[in-house]
């Protein structure tokens, strides 16, 4: 019963080590461009061109909550029809639908990228 309790702690801790460490990192790396000599501006051009996150954000979702709809339909489908197991069917093309999309949102993303 108390291995519940210490889960919570213990998933914060490593995502708060995570951040730390990346923070952490990309300083010293900075640090160290600036003692070799190099302009701190480089890692605020305005020539690099990036899609604002909200978009991203919303493309994946989008994308994600059509794979999942798909994904419920198909297996509805193959469920029915064709006699696969609801516990084998369910699951299986959910999952797989929503990698679909996200994978989807993945290369619209890239585009995104490439096009701004």
């Amino acid at each position: 019963m108390g291995s519940e309790v210490i889960v919570i702690p213990i998933i914060f801790g490593v995502l708060f080590g995570i951040y730390y460490l990346f923070i952490s990192a990309r300083n010293r790396e900075r640090l160290a461009l600036i003692e070799k000599g190099a302009d701190a501006s480089i890692f605020y051009g305005k020539d690099r061109k990036v899609t604002p996150i909200w978009k991203v954000i919303i493309i994946n979702l989008a994308l994600l909550s059509m794979g999942i709809g798909l994904g419920i339909f198909i297996a509805a489908i193959l469920n029915t029809h064709l006699g696969v197991e609801e516990e084998v069917a369910y699951p299986g093309t959910i999952f797989f639908m929503a990698g679909v999309g996200l994978f989807s949102g993945f290369y619209l993303t890239k585009k995104l990228n490439s096009d701004a």
